[in-house]
């Protein structure tokens, strides 16, 4: 595999004489040469022969920004099966386009009067994707294993909406029975499957996925370590599809409930001062460029706000510092922009290392996700199959299932028009059995492996069998092998199939 590629000369002369002009080094030139190369020129770009240029490290040209270039040449490309060296190397499509896009910005350059700041604001206008490509009605019919009678493949049809009211999923059992390696079998399924149209937001509790470098090298999927090496989420939790006054105090209102719906100890006095404080902080940006404010700003007006009526640090003080202090959400100077959309992203946020917050950390994402759902327009349907676009994956679920997240709850409800679903990960199908929400009746697909002292209730409202088979399948549940599951029976003549399922160790 190359580690370099080298630039035709007159790119090379273009970048050198463009540094010189704007202070922005060669591999910041070559990076918005290729982007706009691609956006401008796509898969018809001419082949590049002249290496007579500097050379150009793989990694000085990627930086943060690996999967992202990939992703964009995979979409524009049509196409997956691209090996590392048809990306990088001095035969090579990313080599194609950077040195088409030079001779692009330097004709940009002369017609925009050599001025610098006009080319970059016309290069800002310019290089536009037009968002996320949708992979309208892609056909998820995953294979799950083989049934345990008589052998036969079985196979899940995830978004036959003709068949499926949604396409929610949940994957029951004790630890070290298999269902971890079932659940990334599925998801690397599908993001292969869509061409990687279909993301995912992994919320990884017990770190038990980070370190799969197999999965995540074939999921394509971006990992953020909380609390490890000092890396930051690029997300803010305060973004808002607009910020009229009507939408900031709602915003503020629900971060507040959000917080005590954690925290038991936080009361109606400090919810009600959370959320004035956290409108403080808007109206404290809504003169800047950027409106949301950051939880430093949020944490900082609410210790004024205690100064000023001589009140003790209590538990909302502690769990304000505790986000400002560990630095877990972009803030307002980082380096790197916050992620303007969650839902066009593959994430796995690992958490196994953080000793608190855990809880709130996924709550404050599942808001931004929501809220992000909740503007989308309805998700396509095409052959009787709605469009997939992200997943949310909740590992070790029975952690946040007796939580009243009103926000998990309105992307269980309102999120097959808008083509999010939710995977659950748990210990046992007692864990959906909540006064509160039923979770039961809105999960379509349900994997049950083994587990005990499970309730009989609790396998009859999850398989939707009789009184009866779920008493006898209590029994049966608690002795299955590893990686031996049940589920619902595929049409009105069973009750319930049992299987082995495929594990991802296995199919990749």
């Amino acid at each position: 595999m190359a580690d370099r590629l080298y630039l035709a000369n007159q790119s090379d002369t273009i970048f050198s004489a463009l540094k010189y002009e704007s202070k922005m080094e060669k591999n910041a030139w070559a990076r918005i040469a290729f982007a706009l190369s691609l956006c401008k020129t796509g898969k018809e770009v001419g082949l590049s022969s002249d290496t007579a240029g500097e050379s150009m490290r793989e990694t000085s040209f990627y930086s943060e920004f690996e999967l992202l270039i990939k992703s964009l040449i995979r979409m524009v490309y049509q196409r997956v099966d691209i090996a590392d060296d048809e990306f990088f190397s001095s035969k090579s499509i990313i080599k194609n386009h950077i040195d088409n896009g030079s001779t692009l910005i330097e004709k940009m350059y002369l017609q925009n009067g050599k001025s610098i700041d006009n080319l970059l604001t016309a290069l800002a206008k310019e290089v536009n994707f037009g968002g996320r490509q949708e992979s309208y009605g892609q056909m998820f019919d995953l294979y799950l294993g083989k049934t345990v009678l008589n052998k036969k493949d079985l196979i899940m049809e995830l978004n036959n909406n003709a068949i499926h009211p949604n396409s929610h999923l949940a994957i029951m059992g004790s630890p070290g029975v298999g269902k971890t390696q079932f659940l990334l079998k599925l998801l690397t399924d599908i993001r292969r499957g869509s061409s990687y149209q279909t993301n995912f937001i992994y919320f990884d509790y017990k770190g038990d996925v980070v370190d799969n470098e197999k999965f995540i090298e074939l999921s394509k999927t971006q990992v953020y370590r909380m609390l490890q090496d000092g890396q930051v989420l690029p997300v803010n939790p305060f973004v808002l599809p607009d910020y009229s006054d009507q939408s900031i105090s709602l915003s503020a209102r629900e971060k507040a409930e959000s917080f005590s719906s954690i925290n038991s100890k936080l009361g109606a006095v400090q919810k009600g001062t959370l959320s004035e404080v956290i409108k403080a902080a808007y109206e404290h940006r809504s003169d800047k460029e950027i409106r949301y404010p950051d939880f430093n700003e949020v944490y900082d007006l609410a210790v004024l706000s205690y100064q000023m009526n001589n009140k003790k640090d209590d538990t909302l003080i502690e769990v304000l510092r505790d986000l400002s202090d560990f630095n877990l959400f972009w803030s307002h100077g980082d380096d790197i922009p916050p992620i303007d959309k969650l839902s066009n992203r593959t994430l796995l946020v690992d958490l196994h290392k953080m000793p608190v917050l855990k809880e709130l950390v996924v709550y404050l994402i599942i808001e931004r996700l929501y809220k992000e759902m909740s503007v989308l327009p309805d998700s396509p349907i095409q052959n009787g199959r709605r469009t997939i676009r992200t997943i949310l994956v909740i590992d070790e679920a029975h952690n946040y299932l007796s939580q009243k997240n009103i926000f998990l709850q309105k992307i269980i409800r309102e999120g097959r028009s808008k083509g999010v679903v939710v995977f659950f990960a748990s210990q046992s199908p007692d864990d959906y059995q909540q006064d509160f929400f039923d979770f039961q009746s809105l999960l379509e697909f349900a994997y049950i492996f083994q587990s005990r002292g499970v309730s009989p209730s609790a396998i009859q409202d999850i398989l939707g069998c009789s009184g009866k088979t779920a008493r006898d399948l209590q029994v049966e549940i608690s002795h299955l092998e590893p990686f031996q599951a049940i589920c619902k029976g595929i049409d009105k003549t069973e009750e319930f199939v049992k299987f082995t399922a495929e594990a991802f160790y296995k199919s990749y």
